[in-house]
C-alpha cells in the first residue's frame, strides 16, 4: 500500500463514520467476553436492526476499555457514556433511550474515575477501534508512522527519535531502548532478528494479553519500525498458548497487514521487506528471559544460557535479535508520530513516558489503567482503584509480580518510577499491581510467590533449583507455626545467595518478596514464630486451627 492508498483508505472510513449517528462499542477483550459480550454485541445487532436504527447506529466490537471488574462494558457515542455491567436484558432500553438522556441505573461510576487521572498513549486505541479490522486501526492513524518512517527518514533518525523519547523497556529491566536499536543496527551481521516478547507470566499481570487484544496491529507496526531501525527482515511474536484471543487476532492481523502491503515485501512501495512469524509458548515463566525465549524459538527447551554475549550481538540462531516487549513496540508509533522530545514531557527526568498497569487485588475498582511516571501509589490505590473495599485498611501492594516486593503504607506517596520502586527493594516488573489489606498475611504472600518462582525454575543452576524449595518449605514451617529464630536468618542467607549466584533473573528476582517482607513486616514473621499466632488469621499454626487477633 502507498502513501497514498493510505490515506485514501483514510477518508473512506472517515466518510463511513460520518453517516453513524451513534455508535455503540461493545467491549470484546477476554474479561468481558468471559462475561458473555459476544452475546450483548448480537443482541445489540438484532435490536438496531429490528428498530429500523441500521443506517445510522453502528454496533462495534472494540477492545479493553479498563473498568475490568464492571464488564461487560459499552461505550456509547457521542457522549461517551459508559453503561456497565450491561446484559441482553438491557439492551432494547439502551437502544430506545440513544437520543434520551443516559439510563442511570446503567451508569458505570467507575469509568470517569478511571478515565479523568490517566494518560493514555499505550492504550490510546483500546476501547475505540475494532481489532479484528485493519481499516479501523489505519483510520485512526494506523500505520501512518511506518509510512512516514520509511518515506522521510533514514533508520539512523528513527533510532535518534527513540532515544532521544529516553523510552526504557517495559518488560521490567528497565534498559534503555535506544541504546538497544544502536546496538543491534551496528552489528555487522547481514541476517538479524526483531523479536516481542509476549510471555506474560508474572501472577496478576494481563497488560500485553490486553494490548495483543485490543490493538494487535499496533504492535506489528512498532516491530516493522523497529525491523526498518536495525536492518532486519524476520521477526518473531512469542505469545503464549494461553492467550487464545490475542493469538487468534494477531493471526488475522498479520494476514491483513501482508495483504495491504504494510508487512512482507515492498512495504509502503518501498524496497524495505519485514515478516513476522508468531510462536507459541508453553507458559515456562522462564521464557519471559531472553535467552530462555530464543533458545524456546529456535525448538528447544526454554532455558537461558549465561550472558555476555547479549542476544544484541548473539541472538536467534547466533545473529543479532532485538528482544523488546509487547508495551515496548506499542509506545514506538506515537513516538515516531509525534517526535521523541514529544515523548519525553511526560514522566520523570530518568522515567519517561507512560506505565500501564494491571491493578487488582483488595481495591475497589480492578482493570487495566496507564498513568504517567512521577503518579504516587497512593494516587493508583485511592484515587483510580477507588481504595480498599469493606472499610478495611490498606497494607501494602506488590509490585513486579513474583520478581518485586511488597511496598507498605508508609510509601504510598512516594512516585512511581523504577529509581523510587527498586530504592524501597522493589521492581517496576511488567506491571502487575496487586493491592493489599490487612486480611493478608505476608508470610502466606512470601510463600505464594516463593512456590511460584519454585515450580517455575528450569532448574539450570544450582541456587535456584535447590534454593527456591529450601525458602519455600522454611515459610511453609512458618506458617504451620513450626518455624525458629533460626528459620529467619537462614530465609537472609537464601535471600542473599540466590540473588548473587543465580544464572537469570528468576533467580535473581525470585527472593524479593521474602526480603521485602523481612523487611517491612518482620513483626509478622515473629508472631508466627514466637506467639505462634498469624495476625491475619490466614495461616494455620502448630494446632492446625485459624488464629485471628
Amino acid at each position: 500500500m502507498h502513501p497514498d492508498e493510505l490515506l485514501d483508505l483514510i477518508d473512506k472510513e472517515n466518510e463511513a463514520r460520518s453517516r453513524w449517528k451513534h455508535t455503540i462499542h461493545i467491549c470484546t477483550a477476554a474479561g468481558c467476553l468471559s462475561c458473555r459480550s459476544d452475546a450483548l454485541k448480537e443482541a445489540f445487532d438484532k435490536e438496531v436492526a429490528a428498530k429500523g436504527l441500521a443506517e445510522v447506529c453502528a454496533v462495534k466490537g472494540v477492545g479493553c476499555m479498563g473498568t475490568c471488574n464492571a464488564g461487560p462494558m459499552v461505550r456509547i457515542e457521542p457522549g461517551g457514556i459508559h453503561y456497565g455491567p450491561v446484559a441482553p436484558e438491557d439492551v432494547s432500553e439502551i437502544v430506545m433511550s440513544l437520543d434520551g438522556d443516559p439510563i442511570s441505573r446503567l451508569l458505570c461510576k467507575e469509568s470517569a474515575v478511571f478515565s479523568s487521572r490517566q494518560h493514555k498513549i499505550v492504550l490510546e486505541n483500546s476501547g475505540i477501534v475494532d481489532p479484528e479490522r485493519i481499516e479501523d486501526y489505519i483510520a485512526s492513524g494506523g500505520y501512518t508512522a511506518l509510512s512516514t518512517a520509511l518515506a522521510t527518514m533514514s533508520p539512523s533518525d528513527v533510532i535518534a527519535h527513540v532515544v532521544q523519547s529516553g523510552l526504557r523497556g517495559r518488560g521490567g529491566a528497565g534498559y534503555p531502548t535506544g541504546l538497544k536499536w544502536t546496538t543491534v543496527a551496528k552489528t555487522g551481521s547481514r541476517r538479524k532478528y526483531v523479536v516481542c516478547n509476549a510471555d506474560e507470566g508474572d501472577p496478576g499481570a494481563f497488560m500485553d494479553r490486553s494490548v495483543l487484544e485490543s490493538d494487535p496491529h499496533r504492535v506489528l507496526e512498532g516491530m516493522a519500525i523497529a525491523a526498518y531501525a536495525v536492518s532486519a527482515f524476520h521477526g518473531y511474536l512469542y505469545v503464549r498458548a494461553e492467550y487464545p484471543l490475542a493469538i487468534k487476532r494477531l493471526a488475522k492481523a498479520i494476514r491483513d497487514a501482508e495483504r495491504h502491503g504494510l508487512l512482507g515485501n515492498n512495504i509502503c512501495g518501498t524496497t524495505f521487506k519485514f515478516g513476522v512469524q508468531i510462536r507459541l509458548g508453553a507458559g515456562a515463566f522462564v521464557c519471559g528471559e531472553e535467552t530462555s525465549l530464543i533458545s524456546s524459538i529456535e525448538g528447544n527447551r526454554g532455558a537461558p544460557r549465561p550472558r555476555p554475549p547479549y542476544p544484541a550481538e548473539y541472538g536467534l540462531w547466533g545473529h543479532p535479535t532485538l528482544i523488546n516487549n509487547v508495551e515496548t513496540f506499542a509506545n514506538i508509533p506515537p513516538i515516531i508520530r509525534n517526535g521523541g522530545a514529544w515523548f519525553a514531557k511526560t514522566g520523570t527526568e530518568k522515567s519517561k513516558g507512560t506505565k500501564v498497569f494491571a491493578i487488582a487485588g483488595r481495591v475497589n475498582n480492578t482493570g487495566l489503567i496507564e498513568v504517567p511516571f512521577g503518579i504516587t501509589l497512593r494516587e493508583i490505590v485511592f484515587d483510580i482503584g477507588g481504595g480498599i473495599p469493606e472499610g478495611r485498611n490498606f497494607k501494602a501492594v506488590q509490585t513486579g509480580g513474583p520478581s518485586g516486593g511488597c511496598i507498605p503504607a508508609e510509601f504510598l506517596d512516594m512516585p512511581v518510577d523504577y529509581e523510587s520502586l527498586a530504592s524501597v527493594g522493589s521492581i517496576l516488573g511488567s506491571g502487575g499491581l496487586i493491592v493489599m489489606d490487612d486480611t493478608s498475611c505476608m508470610v502466606d504472600v512470601a510463600k505464594y510467590f516463593m512456590e511460584f518462582s519454585r515450580s517455575e525454575s528450569c532448574g539450570k543452576c544450582l541456587p535456584c533449583r535447590t534454593g527456591t524449595p529450601q525458602m519455600y518449605h522454611i515459610l511453609g514451617r512458618i506458617s504451620e507455626g513450626g518455624g525458629t529464630r533460626y528459620d529467619v536468618q537462614l530465609l537472609e542467607e537464601l535471600c542473599d545467595l540466590l540473588k548473587n549466584t543465580s544464572l537469570c533473573g528468576l533467580g535473581l528476582s525470585a527472593p524479593n518478596p521474602v526480603v521485602s517482607t523481612l523487611r517491612y513486616f518482620k513483626d509478622e514473621y515473629e508472631a508466627h514464630i514466637l506467639d505462634k499466632t498469624c495476625p491475619a488469621g490466614v495461616c494455620a499454626m502448630a494446632s492446625g486451627r485459624m488464629v485471628r487477633q
